[in-house]
């Protein structure tokens, strides 16, 4: 606690002459969020944040902005009496440093921008589901919050010329994404197929992060985006690596005679290239957007060694697939809203073989002047197979309540109901229905 006290308050320093001068400015928020099985009424989730946002300038020249979140997270871990002396066993904590980066305006050049720090850099126009965003990981934690990225050390700048605007951004170092966790672990993981007559003991896993070299680990983006009547379009590219991790080893070690069996893996970042485009407007009163990415892959191969013998497939191919998102929303007169997308490839899949296809919903209407929301449909449904349906899809309902008592105060209980048929993400963990409540304030 000591050292999150001396963290703050080196970040109230920093801000502290802006403050004086009136130019600086902290906001955030209290938020808590508990998720429990509706089978057996334990616990999933149970999580308390403290998010606090700093910003400030001493001049028109440039703008500072800082993120932290302070984190209760997860369930006290006591396998014996001595750990009830540590406080890091009986309530886990800690500090994410989200963002910290320093704007420049007019750098050298008039119609010229840098920013230069820890950021988070969302590329698309699609609500929370962007294939065009590739910059920063996906924090997967919470599979159920789309679109959560993590942020990353980063230098991006931001030419403006006439109605376009041109955006480069250099990364030095790759982050993996973080992947789901508790008992949604195996969400977005494929099972394991063992040979015939083999019994799996015990499983282990080596992840390789890429070196820490110039042509190993750094990234690079660019994007050119403009407005064209009245739609907001963008192109990009993208040269890094799959921020999850691909299998392309495996090996596989008798235990005893009887087919028992250990098994090795291991896991790389894939290089690749991603060529994107976007588009947001409006069709009358309707809403429209869409993304479209193209990967380009290097092609990786996979390595089985079963009993010392060594047979070798491909892991990933050099065949470019795209993935791709279409939606819109509306508003009836009756108040109404609906938010509808249709997903081509999720975060998780690779390959033109190995792309499902999604549609995400959601129905809401407020009441009381705004003071309740009630969304009675939403989730999403997936298809693995358009040849057999009905034993190959999966999907997730989520009804919710929203009430405001007032205006920086909301109160959220829902469920996550999920069910299906086959081999996806959904049905991977459909035996994991929950409710669950969120209470957030922001000041």
């Amino acid at each position: 606690m000591k050292k999150i006290i001396l963290f703050i308050s080196i970040l109230v320093a920093i801000f502290g002459n802006s403050y004086a001068q009136g130019n600086f400015s902290i906001n955030g928020y209290l938020k808590t969020d508990n998720r429990m099985l509706t089978d057996d009424n334990s616990f999933t989730w149970n999580e308390n944040q403290l998010g606090l946002k700093f910003e400030g300038s001493y001049s028109d020249d440039y703008h500072l902005f800082s993120e932290v979140r302070l984190r209760g997270f997860g369930f006290p871990e006591i396998p014996q009496t001595a750990d009830l002396q540590r406080k890091d066993k009986v309530y886990k904590w800690d500090l994410e440093f989200r963002e910290a980066y320093l704007d420049l305006y007019q750098f050298g050049l008039k119609d010229l921008d840098l920013r230069i720090g820890r950021q988070i850099i969302t590329w698309g126009t699609a609500d929370k589901l962007n294939p065009t965003s590739n910059i920063c990981p996906d924090n997967l934690e919470d599979v159920f919050n789309f679109g959560e990225q993590l942020g990353v050390n980063s230098a991006l700048a931001i030419y403006y010329w006439k109605d376009f605007t041109f955006t480069g951004v250099y990364v030095p170092v790759f982050t993996p994404a973080i992947l789901p966790s508790g008992v949604f672990a195996s969400a977005l993981s494929e099972p394991m197929e063992l040979p015939a007559g083999m019994t799996l003991l015990n499983i282990s896993d080596t992840v390789i992060l890429p070196e820490n070299r110039f042509t190993k680990t750094s990234q690079a983006a660019f994007k050119v985006g403009t407005n064209l009547l009245d739609y907001d379009l963008s192109f990009s590219y993208y040269y890094g690596r799959d921020d999850l991790p691909l299998m392309n080893k495996i090996t596989i070690t008798p235990v005893d005679t009887l087919g028992t069996v250990n098994i090795t893996t291991e896991m790389i970042y894939p290089r690749m290239q991603i060529i994107g485009g976007d588009f947001a407007g409006s069709i009358g009163d309707i809403g429209v957007w869409g993304e479209s990415a193209l990967t380009i892959p290097d092609e990786y191969g996979m390595e089985t060694i079963v009993g010392g013998e060594i047979q070798k497939s491909i892991a990933l191919d050099d065949e470019p697939y795209c993935k791709f998102v279409i939606g819109g929303d509306y508003t009836f007169k009756n108040g109404l809203y609906l938010n509808a997308q249709y997903l081509h490839g999720f975060v998780h899949e690779r390959g033109k073989d190995d792309l499902n296809d999604y549609l995400t919903f959601r129905f809401e209407k407020k009441f009381f002047n705004d003071e309740l929301k009630v969304a009675p449909i939403g989730g999403a449904i997936s298809v693995t197979d358009w040849d057999d349906c009905q034993n190959n899809y999966g999907f997730v309902a989520n009804p919710e309540i929203t009430y405001y008592p007032s205006d920086n105060v909301e109160i959220i209980t829902g469920a996550y109901i999920l069910d299906g048929k086959g081999s996806n993400m959904f049905t991977n963990v459909k035996n994991n229905d929950e409710v669950y409540i969120k209470v957030k304030v922001s000041f």
